[in-house]
C-alpha cells in the first residue's frame, strides 16, 4: 500500500511539473477556444488511451493515418527507414495538418495546425525519423557519434536520454514537455548547431 502511495504522490508531481513547464509554451493549447482549460487533455487521457501504436503514453489524441513522403539520400545508411511510427506518429497526428487540434477525446475537431508549423505529409526535406540509431549505424555512417557511449549533453548517453527504443524520433530533438525550456521546444540549444553536433560527427 506505501509503495503504491508513493507511486502516486511521484506521478502527481511529475504530471504538475510537466503541466507547469508547458503552461506559455508553444503546447499550452488550455487558452485556445477550441477546448478545455486542462493542459494536457488534449494529448493524454488518465483512462482508456489510445493502444495503436507502440508506447504511446496514455494517448487521447487522434492518430494521423496519412502515408507520407520520407526523407532520401544517397548518403543515408539507415537500413529501416520507414513511415514515422511512435513518438513520431503521435507529433504528426497535430503537425501533419490531416488531424484537427481539437479531435481528441472521441471527438472529431475542426481547428487545424496552422501553416508555420504545419509540416504537411511530405517529409522529404526534414529530418529522417523512426529508424534505429545505434552502433552499427554510427560505424556505417563514420559521420555519427556512437549513441551507446556518446553524451547527449544532458546527463547520459545519447541513447539514454534522446532515443525511444533505440529509434530517432521527433522528440529525440523536440522537448514536447517544454522541460528544458530551450526556445522553439528543443532538449538542448542548437547554439552554434550545437544540438546537431550531439548526435553528428562533422
Amino acid at each position: 500500500m506505501k509503495k503504491t502511495v508513493a507511486i502516486l504522490i511521484a506521478l502527481l508531481i511529475s504530471s504538475t511539473s510537466f503541466a507547469q513547464n508547458i503552461a506559455g509554451s508553444a503546447h499550452d493549447f488550455s487558452g485556445q477556444g477550441w477546448g478545455t482549460t486542462e493542459i494536457c487533455l488534449p494529448c493524454h487521457t488518465p483512462h482508456f488511451g489510445e493502444i495503436t501504436v507502440a508506447d504511446a503514453p496514455l494517448w487521447n489524441h487522434e492518430v494521423t493515418t496519412a502515408t507520407f513522403t520520407l526523407y532520401s539520400s544517397s548518403t543515408l545508411d539507415a537500413s529501416d527507414l520507414g513511415q514515422p511510427a511512435g513518438a513520431s506518429k503521435l507529433c504528426l497526428s497535430c503537425h501533419d495538418g490531416t488531424v484537427a487540434l481539437d479531435s481528441y477525446g472521441g471527438v472529431t475537431g475542426s481547428s487545424m495546425i496552422p501553416g508555420d508549423v504545419r509540416i504537411g505529409t511530405d517529409l522529404s526535406n526534414d529530418h529522417p525519423v523512426s529508424f534505429t540509431y545505434n552502433s552499427a549505424l554510427a560505424t556505417a555512417d563514420g559521420g555519427l557519434f556512437d549513441p551507446s557511449t556518446s553524451n547527449s549533453g544532458l546527463g547520459g548517453t545519447i541513447a539514454d536520454d534522446m532515443l525511444f527504443s533505440n529509434q530517432m524520433q521527433c522528440a529525440t530533438c523536440h522537448d514536447v514537455h517544454n522541460s528544458s525550456g530551450v526556445d522553439k521546444l528543443l532538449v538542448l540549444a542548437n547554439t552554434g548547431s550545437a544540438l546537431c553536433l550531439t548526435c553528428h560527427d562533422k
